[in-house]
C-alpha cells in the first residue's frame, strides 16, 4: 500500500479571522479540531514580535503545541529582493534574511522553511540571487535539520524553467536540505466564482489567476522525488463535499501513486468573511481523507484479487 498522508492546517487559511475574531489559541483549537497533526504558519504574521519573540510568547507557543498534540510543519518566510527602491538585494543580504528565518524556525521546532523570493516576471520566476543565497545557508539548514522548500505556485506550472532551476540546484549540490513545495492551486481547472461578479476571459495574467492554469496532476509524477511538502490550496468545498475548482479526485490518486507520505497542509484562499474559513477547512479535511480512504480500499481490493 502507498504511504499514508499526514494532514495539517496553515493558519494562513484563517486570514480574515486571525487577529479579529480569532486568537492564536483559537487557531490551534480549530486546526486540531479537523484531526490535523501539523500546523503551518507565516512567520511575520503569526509570530508576535517577529523575528525575536519573547520568552513568554515562546512558552505560550510550546504550550499550545503540547495541549493540541500538534507538530510545527512549515514556516513561511520572505526574502524581499525589492526591499529598497532602486537597489537590488545582494546575495549576502538574501542569505542573511534566510539565516534569520532558519534560526527562528529552529527555535519554534519547524522542519520546513518556505522562502518566497522576490520575482522578476509574471510567472513568478525567482530573483537570480536565490541560488547563491540558499547555497550560503545549506550548512546551517543541515545543522538544524530543516528543509528549505520554495513554492511552486500558480501561475508557475510544473514544466517551467524556474522549477528546472530548483531541480538542477538539488542535483548539483547533492543537498537533502533543499526540496520543492507544491501549492495545489496549480491544478485548478475551473474558474473561481463570484470574482467581482465576472470571470475574466483571455490569456492575461489576471485571467490565469482566476481561471486556473490547469496543470495535469499526472505531471507531479515527474518531480515527486524532489517534493517535500504540499500546501493543499483550495477555494470552495460545497455542501456535497466536492471541491468546485481543483480536481482533488485526480490529485489524491496521483499523490498516492507517487508514494508521497508527507503533509497535505490546508491553505484556504476563498471568500474572506469571518467564520467561513473554519468550516471550509473542516470540509476539506473530510474530503481529502475520504478520497485517500477510497484509494486505499480500491488498491487493497486489487492487490487481494
Amino acid at each position: 500500500m502507498a504511504g499514508q498522508f499526514k494532514y495539517g492546517v496553515s493558519l494562513y487559511s484563517y486570514t480574515e479571522d486571525f487577529g479579529s475574531i480569532m486568537t492564536l489559541e483559537d487557531g490551534f483549537d480549530h486546526a486540531a479540531d479537523t484531526g490535523a497533526t501539523g500546523i503551518e504558519i507565516l512567520g511575520e504574521t503569526h509570530v508576535e514580535c517577529y523575528p525575536e519573540p519573547t520568552s513568554q510568547w515562546l512558552d505560550r507557543w510550546f504550550g499550545l503545541l503540547d495541549q493540541h498534540k500538534l507538530e510545527p510543519t512549515n514556516m513561511c518566510s520572505w526574502v524581499d529582493t525589492k526591499l529598497r527602491l532602486g537597489q537590488q538585494l545582494t546575495v549576502e543580504e538574501g542569505a542573511a534574511e534566510l539565516e534569520r528565518d532558519l534560526r527562528l524556525a529552529h527555535r519554534l521546532g519547524f522542519k520546513f522553511l518556505r522562502p518566497k523570493f522576490g520575482v522578476i516576471d509574471a510567472q513568478l520566476t525567482p530573483d537570480p540571487i536565490w541560488s547563491g543565497a540558499v547555497e550560503r545557508v545549506l550548512d546551517l539548514a543541515n545543522t538544524f535539520d530543516i528543509v528549505i522548500c520554495p513554492e511552486i505556485h500558480s501561475p508557475t506550472p510544473i514544466r517551467h524553467p524556474a522549477v528546472e532551476g530548483y531541480i538542477d540546484f538539488i542535483e548539483r549540490t547533492g543537498t537533502h536540505n533543499f526540496r520543492l513545495l507544491i501549492d495545489t492551486g496549480i491544478f485548478q481547472n475551473r474558474p473561481l466564482k463570484g470574482w467581482q461578479h465576472e470571470v475574466p476571459e483571455g490569456d492575461s495574467d489576471h485571467a490565469k489567476l482566476i481561471n486556473g492554469i490547469a496543470v495535469d496532476p499526472e505531471e507531479f509524477l515527474d518531480i515527486a522525488k524532489y517534493v517535500a511538502f504540499i500546501q493543499a490550496k483550495f477555494h470552495y468545498i460545497n455542501d456535497d463535499l466536492q471541491c468546485e475548482n481543483i480536481p482533488w479526485d485526480k490529485v489524491i490518486p496521483v499523490l498516492k501513486r507517487a508514494g508521497f507520505d508527507g503533509y497535505l497542509s490546508s491553505e484556504y484562499e476563498g471568500a474572506r468573511e469571518p467564520w467561513v474559513a473554519i468550516d471550509q477547512v473542516r470540509r476539506q479535511h473530510v474530503m481529502m481523507r475520504r478520497l485517500e480512504a477510497e484509494y486505499d480500499a480500491a488498491h487493497a481490493a486489487t492487490a487481494g484479487a
